[in-house]
């Protein structure tokens, strides 16, 4: 990889968060005592994709390294600009041959458009990964190869990430906080924080706009859909209504009421994944979360967050990871979502509800034979190789509490001729032209429809159906 020429002068240019569109689209130790960390050997077939990782240190940093973390990556992102301190600095780092720091570069240079300064943090990932990287946009390649490492972060490192992403979109204060959350793995996915108050679907934002108690329709007046169009079926207690995947494309989140119960129902564009959380009967004290798109990303899953609270969530998961509600524990449990087409859906559920044409904004978008055609568009590290990134599957946790997928395809033929499919507690049925999971005893269990790549990252050691 070429070194980039520096510019003493050069305003630090980053992506103008203003013009975003809606949809727009994280040492050296005195060498003295310095010891490699251990970590648990990496699978063979990290090594054979992304090479041997690099040695670690581990320990606090220098003073001088400290100090070049200071003015290269937070005062240059308070002042909004990138000068001969910030280079002497960021030299400082890259020669330290501290792979940790790399964490911090990745940071900083996804927020960075001018392409000499890219160029200039690609190198020093580079000296600090041992790694030539190649291409024009670096920020993904060293992000993955960081992911799939495991390289640990640095000490005092959510300091420095907060401080570059609140210093680019305010609104991420209450996000950037201490919790059970691995902030390595946060990245930005291109669109601002949706912080706007319960129940404003209709209200404008630079954001992913949550609709909130949406309006719905009959089947019979919801002549916009066609039989082929996907959609998310979801039922509470004999009540049906079916989340077309056009509009989930472009509200990624519904806070909604379905057979007596609320539900926060989350799509993620990226994975595949629609799901279905309850936000009722939780513990005493305990306020309904409203459920929101924060703009930021874990291995290419968004990441939702509680407006009331300003906890985040582990979307994947349903688990709150930072704020009042982390320190409840609270886990939400999950409603099965069945992705079918509308035609077979309207059929098994005469009865349905449908959201209306409205909420789609205009967009019909296809990012699965699109955008995402090529694979995930944004930094996953290693993946599961026993399945492709973006193969089908049905995901579900037993009893036991033992993660476990099933390919879709090839469940679907199984089930279509009549063979039982089951995994401990779980047995999966045929369910209005999609799969779901159900208990021995017919309940619901909670099962959901995902790209691999993400059930198996946020599952790591799940079974697989039907090896």
């Amino acid at each position: 990889m070429a070194s980039a020429m520096s510019s003493h002068s050069r305003v630090f240019l980053f992506v103008s968060l203003v013009t975003l569109a809606l949809f727009g689209a994280d040492a050296l130790l005195a060498r003295e005592g310095a010891r490699a960390q251990e970590a648990a050997p990496l699978p063979d077939y990290v090594i054979k994709e992304f090479g041997e990782p690099p040695a670690v240190p581990e320990g606090p940093l220098s003073e001088a390294l400290q100090s070049a973390v200071q003015v290269a990556f937070i005062d240059s992102i308070a002042q909004s600009a990138w000068g001969r301190d910030q280079t002497i600095a960021l030299n400082e780092i890259s020669e330290s041959k501290d792979p940790r720091l790399a964490w911090i570069v990745s940071d900083l240079m996804r927020f960075v458009s001018d392409r000499d300064l890219h160029l200039e943090l690609a190198t020093a990932a580079s000296k600090l990964l041992g790694k030539d990287f190649q291409g024009r946009d670096f920020w993904g390649p060293v992000t993955d190869h960081l992911i799939a490492w495991d390289i640990p972060a640095p000490p005092d490192y959510l300091q420095a990430k907060r401080a570059i992403f609140t210093n680019v979109v305010p609104g991420w204060d209450d996000i950037f906080v201490e919790g059970d959350i691995d902030w390595r793995l946060v990245s930005w996915g291109g669109v601002l924080i949706d912080d706007r108050a319960y129940d404003t679907t209709d209200e404008l934002c630079n954001c992913i706009p949550a609709a909130d108690n949406p309006e719905v329709s009959s089947a019979e007046d919801a002549t916009w859909l066609e039989d082929e169009d996907i959609v998310f079926g979801i039922v509470v207690n004999g009540e049906a209504r079916a989340y077309p995947r056009r509009i989930m494309e472009v509200r990624e989140m519904v806070n909604d009421t379905l057979g007596g119960r609320d539900l926060g129902i989350p799509y993620c564009t990226l994975c595949g994944a629609a799901q279905a959380y309850y936000t009722d009967q939780l513990p005493e004290g305990v306020d309904r979360p409203v459920l929101r798109t924060s703009g930021l990303l874990i291995r290419s899953n968004k990441v939702m967050y509680d407006i009331t609270s300003s906890s985040v969530f582990d979307t994947f998961l349903g688990k709150a990871v930072t704020g009042p509600l982390a320190e409840r524990n609270l886990q939400l449990k999950q409603a099965s979502v069945v992705t079918t087409d509308w035609g077979t859906w309207k059929k098994a559920h005469p009865e349905t509800t449908v959201l209306l044409e409205r909420y789609a904004l205009g967009r019909d978008p296809d990012f699965r034979n699109g955008r995402d055609a090529n694979g995930p568009i944004f930094p996953v590290g290693d993946v599961d190789p026993r399945l492709p990134v973006h193969e089908d599957i049905i995901g579900v946790i037993t009893a036991s509490g033992k993660p476990v997928a099933f390919q879709r395809s090839t469940a679907f033929v199984a089930l279509k001729n009549g063979d039982e499919i089951s995994y401990e507690n779980v047995r999966l049925e045929l369910a209005a032209g999609g799969i779901k999971a159900v208990d021995a005893d017919g309940s619901d269990l909670g099962s959901h429809q995902a790209f691999w790549f993400a059930w198996s990252q946020f599952h790591p050691g799940t079974a697989l159906w039907p090896q």
